[in-house]
């Protein structure tokens, strides 16, 4: 079977100030391009994160998360992200679905959660076969 990966595209009002954020938050820039530049991709271990340039008059919103990191410790991270000094809009928490997870806002509004499966279910939660029925 051949494997799947996904990589959310969020469109930014300044590409830049995006691009230096993501590097705070440990994302290495992998490519800039167009004169100016108008699309980046952005990528911290097996996630990418691609920042398009608003081509439109309003900022689309998100009603919740624009994108849902799993990583391996949750409060590392929370603690790594603290000590850059990003803002952390929820702190961690366990949720019904699993996870130890937290909020972080990008300049844009773009609401990222980082959590951490607290299962360890080879699928992660709510991607095994039994998930999602309740």
């Amino acid at each position: 079977m051949k494997t799947f990966r996904a990589m959310p595209v969020l469109q930014v009002s300044d590409l830049m100030a995006s691009v230096e954020f993501y590097n705070r938050l440990g994302f290495a820039t992998n490519g800039i391009w167009g004169e100016p530049a108008t699309f980046a991709i952005l990528q911290r271990g097996d996630v990418s994160i691609a920042l398009q340039l608003l081509r439109a008059e309003k900022m689309p919103v998100n009603t919740h998360w624009a994108a849902y990191i799993y990583i391996d410790d949750a409060e590392a991270v929370h603690k790594e992200f603290q000590a850059a000094g990003i803002e952390i809009s929820r702190p961690p928490e366990e949720a019904f679905y699993g996870c130890l997870d937290f909020d972080i806002a990008d300049p844009d509004g773009h609401l990222l959660a980082f959590g951490q499966d607290l299962e360890a279910e080879p699928n992660g939660p709510g991607l095994g076969a039994d998930k999602g029925n309740g």
